[in-house]
């Protein structure tokens, strides 16, 4: 056990950035799953300059419940960086992320807390079901696939085998990752997790990835240069470590 950390305790980041018309839905229905498990659990809503009133909402649960915190983060703007800031404010030996926006159902944590007894990491998957990406429009569902088929060669090199790579719903033990540094530009975190982190099994959740409850994707060209990025210093590192093996 890391010293200083609290054994079977969640601490699950909620990154948001103008999510006001989501998050209340969103707060309840995490409160409501993690209430059904065993673990204790904070939720850190890790917030990069909203305008529209998601703060304010947030701030009212607060004052309602101690396990939801707010961390405002001022200037600075990144998925990765704001799950990464909001761990690192926390002692937990368990390390999630969730979308702020109900694309991941939220009822699906206590399997994923399950799956951590027996795994280093367990993720919630698209592609480990039959159905995870129905209702997505063909562009979409093509893009999704080509980054993630791009990436499994990296993952493989580690003996995982993993459908979904670029997941943005996961818990970690944090004993994976502790001491290591991650890229904080971007979205896609769990890859460099996979490829970086002391992981030996990892273990998939299917699930159907909803549509978005309001407000806009923040997904665009800068986050498609940002995996391009992460793709290529990853590969690179990969290549070092087996020349100096």
């Amino acid at each position: 056990m890391i010293p200083g950390v609290s054994e079977n305790r969640l601490a699950l980041v909620v990154p948001t950035l103008d999510e006001a018309g989501n998050i209340e839905k969103v707060l309840g229905e995490l409160t409501e799953a993690l209430s059904e498990t065993q673990y204790e659990y904070e939720i850190v809503v890790v917030d990069d300059g909203s305008t529209d009133g998601t703060v304010e909402q947030v701030r009212d649960w607060t004052k309602r419940d101690p396990r939801i915190r707010l961390i405002s983060r001022v200037g600075e703007r990144g998925l990765a960086g704001a799950v990464l800031y909001g761990w690192s404010q926390s002692q937990a030996n368990l390390l999630g992320v969730i979308d702020g926006d109900l694309q991941h159902p939220p009822e699906l944590l206590p399997e994923l807390l399950k799956a951590t007894e027996e795994a280093d990491i367990a993720i919630a998957s698209r592609y480990a079901g039959n159905h995870g990406t129905k209702g997505w429009n063909p562009l979409r569902a093509a893009v999704s696939r080509l980054s993630t088929l791009a990436a499994a060669p990296l993952i493989y090199k580690k003996d995982l085998r993993v459908t979904d790579p670029m997941s943005g719903f996961f818990i970690i033990h944090r004993r994976c990752i502790d001491g290591l540094t991650f890229q904080t530009t971007g979205f896609k975190l769990l890859l460099e997790i996979l490829v970086r982190g002391r992981i030996r099994k990892a273990r998939e959740v299917p699930y159907h990835f909803g549509l978005r409850g309001a407000g806009r994707s923040k997904a665009n060209a800068t986050v498609a240069f940002h995996y391009l990025h992460l793709l290529g210093r990853l590969s690179r590192d990969l290549v070092l470590r087996s020349s100096e093996q």
